[in-house]
């Protein structure tokens, strides 16, 4: 059977070597941790650059999308423009006699 002093040598030198253990230990979960926080940054940086690329590419499809829509209104209101100038050519009296009700009845609203 191992004497006090034997027991207490080999506490000392379990401690010691648990001790450089632990100590070893923390600097690898230091040297992880910094790995990581790195990581979060470059991952941070391009998930920002991702969504900044993505968001100005929705952009330009709004702004394509809406210019189609104002030629489209734009050749509308030049269709309907020259069906209207057709239908004046064709009958004055009446297109004279429709501007003139319409104008009474704003007169009439406007009025009240």
């Amino acid at each position: 059977m191992p004497s006090a002093s034997e027991k207490a040598a080999k506490s000392e030198n379990g401690s010691r070597v648990t001790a450089q253990n632990l100590e070893a230990d923390i600097e690898q979960l230091k040297a992880d941790i910094a790995k990581l926080a790195k990581q979060f940054q470059v991952t941070g940086e391009h998930s920002y650059g991702t969504a900044r690329r993505a968001a100005a590419e929705g952009v330009d499809q709004l702004r394509t999308q809406g210019e189609a829509a104002m030629e489209k209104i734009r050749s509308n209101a030049n269709d309907f423009e020259a069906q209207l100038a057709a239908s004046i050519r064709e009958k004055p009296l009446t297109a004279l006699g429709i501007a003139a009700g319409v104008g009474f009845l704003l007169a009439l609203m406007t009025r009240r």
